[in-house]
């Protein structure tokens, strides 16, 4: 069976940059993969952990390869990339084109950019709508370092109340006559619901990394011995194992949400799910060699409908 899954591949950079006389923080920027099957699911599919203060298209390359390269050989036949503009620099497009893979991307205005969008910048005759309106144009670009001309997609944005338009570019290496601008819209801006399951990461589960070069000496306030330290070397494999670690704890109740919504036909925040379901007081009773955990009635209909799909849920073996 042949479909579709989309990557997405999401630049989120935890800033820690103070200069000390006896230390200095590092700057931490991490590469995160979504993925979506038929719908945007907002399942985690990788991550990687970088140093440095580097732009976004640092090491994405061969990052996003690696994934799609994966995802050719385990999930699906096709795969699509959406990006956002920290990544379409000329290499990443070319390694993209090289391979094969299909994407999506914002790219950021400029002056040259501005200077070809002039003539479009315009509302039609007439009084405009209570509703925002999006029109997409057609047109090629060539950047300096590009070695050929590229599609690119202008969307002029009307929102209601403001007296200008606004713009912004999209670059594509998909055919126009299966991807119109317009849809080609509709596809990238599905790119907000991937942003909206970032920050419940950030909210839920706020991972934090050590912004210190040298190894720690103390872990919650307990000395640590000499043989239990890291290595200076160390220490980025311990923030990526730590960063990895979140990105599982993060799958662990969003496969809990999308029961729910399933069982509900609603939707359901992280937070909602913690509060709601696993949060909740309960109270333990032992007979023999059986636990029995005794919860809020308030929440047991929730339980119910979770365990149920569960339940139903078609497990690997092993």
């Amino acid at each position: 069976m042949s479909w579709t899954s989309h990557f997405f591949a999401n630049d989120r950079i935890q800033v820690y940059w103070v200069t000390h006389p006896f230390y200095t923080l590092v700057r931490w920027s991490e590469l995160i993969a979504r993925g979506a099957c038929r719908s945007t699911s907002g399942d985690l599919i990788d991550g990687t952990l970088r140093v440095g203060a580097g732009g976004s298209a640092d090491a994405a390359l061969r990052f996003i390869q690696t994934v799609v390269e994966r995802c050719r050989q385990r999930v699906c036949e096709s795969v699509m990339v959406r990006i956002d503009a920290g990544f379409p620099d000329g290499q990443t497009l070319k390694g993209l084109e090289a391979g094969g893979i299909d994407y999506v991307a914002r790219i950021r205005n400029n002056a040259v950019l501005d200077r070809v969008a002039a003539p479009y910048l315009r509302r039609p005759p007439g009084r405009p709508p209570r509703e925002g309106r999006a029109w997409c144009h057609e047109l090629r670009y060539q950047a300096d370092r590009w070695e050929h001309a590229r599609r690119v997609v202008l969307v002029v944005v009307e929102r209601p109340g403001e007296l200008f338009v606004d713009h912004f570019w999209l670059i594509t290496n998909l055919r126009a006559d299966r991807y119109s601008g317009a849809r080609l819209l509709g596809l990238y801006r599905m790119r907000g619901k991937a942003e909206g399951h970032m920050g419940e990461l950030m909210d839920v589960l706020a991972p934090a990394l050590s912004s210190v070069r040298r190894p720690k000496s103390h872990y919650r306030g307990r000395r640590l011995g000499a043989d239990s330290r890291p290595e200076e070397t160390g220490v980025r494999a311990q923030n990526e194992s730590l960063f990895l670690l979140n990105l599982l704890a993060y799958e662990v109740p969003h496969a809990g949400r999308c029961l729910m919504e399933q069982a509900t036909v609603r939707g359901w925040s992280l937070r909602r799910l913690r509060e709601r379901v696993l949060r909740v007081a309960s109270r333990v009773v032992r007979h023999w060699r059986r636990l029995t955990f005794v919860i809020a009635q308030h929440a047991a209909a929730d339980w119910l409908r979770l365990w149920s799909k569960l339940a139903a849920l078609d497990w690997a073996s092993g």
